[in-house]
């Protein structure tokens, strides 16, 4: 941290990966908290807590209903208290809500804690991307979120294999210690997040600008009157001037009043922070993560400990997805990703749906070989997933919102995420149950339906600065970029890097004049004293 610590200052990767080796792990431990229950609801039944079929779902949903409510509270908290603040205060709320839940001694306690946690975990999920974007070179945004969520990924397995191993523990120990284990992470979050630096642009944002140009010259590894430091200050101020003459209130931009057209295109951008979380679930992720093991003995009809035993191993090979996306999310770019990516999650399900069809029949002679068939579509489903939406939906709604609307926007696309994962959970157990093969119908097109969205509507974010994004939807108002090389070249446009370079070169002419000047000045009082 440079200066912030007193101490010598290590490269800016090093930065990026403390800022990011932190919020990562608060997803891995978010995700244990929420699918240490999911993924074990039955083993509640062997202790104190006996929640019955019906409630089971509801268990399960009402984490993301607190998530959904924790996610609207950091639009007005995270920009009010900063990123290092506001992820405090969300990790303090999400250990009262791990306290309540591994003390449960009943049914409406567990509820409460799961809303609680749920809170503490929207706040959290909806700040720390946009923490991390912010403190994060042009090369490393990309990577750095992905790494957050194979860290993410990789908690989810801990889960997986975590319920798996403790089905086997009799009594209330099978699920209270999986619930307590989450505190490690927690205790990770309480000693790294006070020794981290402040978003820069939060800093900019609320004319706290020398904190700001420090830190900049701290994550840069350089000094603070390096032209390179200088020229991404300024450009930061320009662009948090130009959004505050153009800044609209909640009550104007609900009522479609955005401006003229020197604006941002403020609610576009929004829609397309939001839509990209909303298509990370309609992808039918949380069909099989919440549900896997019930998938596999309602739909394959396996046994219990088989399907537990498949998803745990399912949880491994969908981490491992996960990181072929490292060198791929900004050698290939967003987009290609999240087109490619969708036609084959859509192939995957179409071919689960197909496959599942014949395994119903009564008098279909290989429904074994069919239903195996399927088992390996749904691996292979996570092979795509996790090498593109897995960590594309988190970090779009960084990217595409401008300076002045990024709290809102991420916290609006993460109240997306998990409003729309409330439905999906709520429907899959509903769904399997009274259509069976034809529900995975459902999936399949929405997959399907990604292609054109994403082709037509949704421009390439990778190797541009967040200040090229902003410059590029002031100049460009159609909602069509498909036309437009410059919205879909993956590598960054010559005119953005034509413009860094102009301001770092007015930079160093600047810094070299103030140089002379105070040479000469110096050279003057010399004289004067003799």
């Amino acid at each position: 941290m440079g200066r912030l610590l007193q101490v010598s200052t290590p490269d800016y990767d090093y930065h990026s990966r403390l800022v990011s080796s932190d919020n990562p792990l608060n997803g891995s431990q978010l995700w244990g908290c929420n699918d240490y229950v999911v993924l074990g609801y039955s083993r509640l039944e062997s202790g104190d807590v006996y929640p019955g079929v019906f409630l089971i779902g509801t268990i399960t949903a009402i984490y993301d209903v607190g998530c959904l409510l924790g996610a609207i509270a950091a639009m007005y908290v995270g920009e009010k208290w900063g990123r290092k603040k506001t992820i405090l205060l969300g990790t303090t709320i999400m250990s009262i809500g791990a306290v309540l839940q591994t003390a449960a001694y009943g049914v409406p306690q567990m509820i409460v804690g799961r809303v609680v946690a749920g809170i503490g975990n929207g706040i959290n999920t909806a700040t720390a991307p946009v923490w991390q974007g912010e403190t994060s070179q042009i090369k490393w945004r990309g990577k750095l979120v992905i790494i957050e969520m194979i860290l993410n990924v990789a908690g989810y397995s801990l889960s997986n294999w975590m319920t798996f191993g403790f089905s086997f523990v009799p009594g209330p120990a099978s699920w209270r210690f999986p619930l307590a284990f989450q505190f490690v992470f927690i205790f990770v979050l309480y000693a790294t997040v006070p020794w981290l630096p402040e978003s820069p642009r939060w800093l900019i944002g609320h004319d706290k600008t020398e904190n700001a140009q420090q830190i900049i010259a701290d994550l840069e590894n350089k000094d603070v009157h390096d032209p390179h430091v200088i020229a991404a200050y300024t450009e930061i101020i320009t662009a948090v001037q130009y959004e505050r003459e153009h800044a609209i209130s909640w009550r104007q931009l609900l009522r479609g009043q955005t401006g003229d057209q020197g604006g941002t295109c403020v609610i576009r951008r929004l829609i397309l922070g939001a839509g990209a979380q909303a298509m990370q679930q309609l992808a039918g992720i949380n069909v099989t993560s919440y549900y896997l093991p019930t998938v596999l003995m309602e739909s394959v009809k396996l046994s219990e400990t088989l399907s537990r035993l498949l998803a745990a191993c399912n949880s491994v090979s969908y981490l491992i997805a996960s990181t072929l996306a490292i060198p791929k999310i900004d050698g290939w770019g967003r987009r290609k990703l999240m087109i490619w990516c969708a036609l084959g999650q859509g192939v995957c399900y179409l071919m689960i749906t197909v496959l599942l069809r014949f395994s119903e029949k009564p008098d279909y002679p290989h429904q074994t070989q069919v239903a195996a068939a399927a088992v390996a579509f749904f691996f292979c489903y996570y092979l795509f997933f996790g090498c593109s939406y897995q960590g594309i939906g988190w970090l779009l709604p960084v990217e595409l919102n401008s300076l002045s609307m990024r709290t809102k926007g991420a916290a609006l696309g993460t109240a997306t995420n998990w409003a729309m994962n409330f439905m999906v959970v709520e429907v899959t157990p509903v769904g399997i149950q009274n259509l069976g093969w034809k529900f995975y119908i459902i999936w399949t097109v929405f997959n399907f339906s990604f292609i054109p969205v994403v082709y037509f509507f949704y421009p390439e974010t990778a190797n541009r600065a967040l200040e090229d994004i902003d410059v590029f939807f002031r100049e460009n108002h159609s909602i069509f970029v498909n036309g437009n090389p410059e919205a879909i070249s993956v590598a960054r446009p010559a005119r953005y890097i034509e413009m860094e370079q102009a301001l770092t070169d007015q930079s160093t002419s600047i810094s070299k004049a103030k140089q002379m000047l105070s040479q000469d000045e110096g050279q003057i009082e010399y004289h004067e004293t003799v």
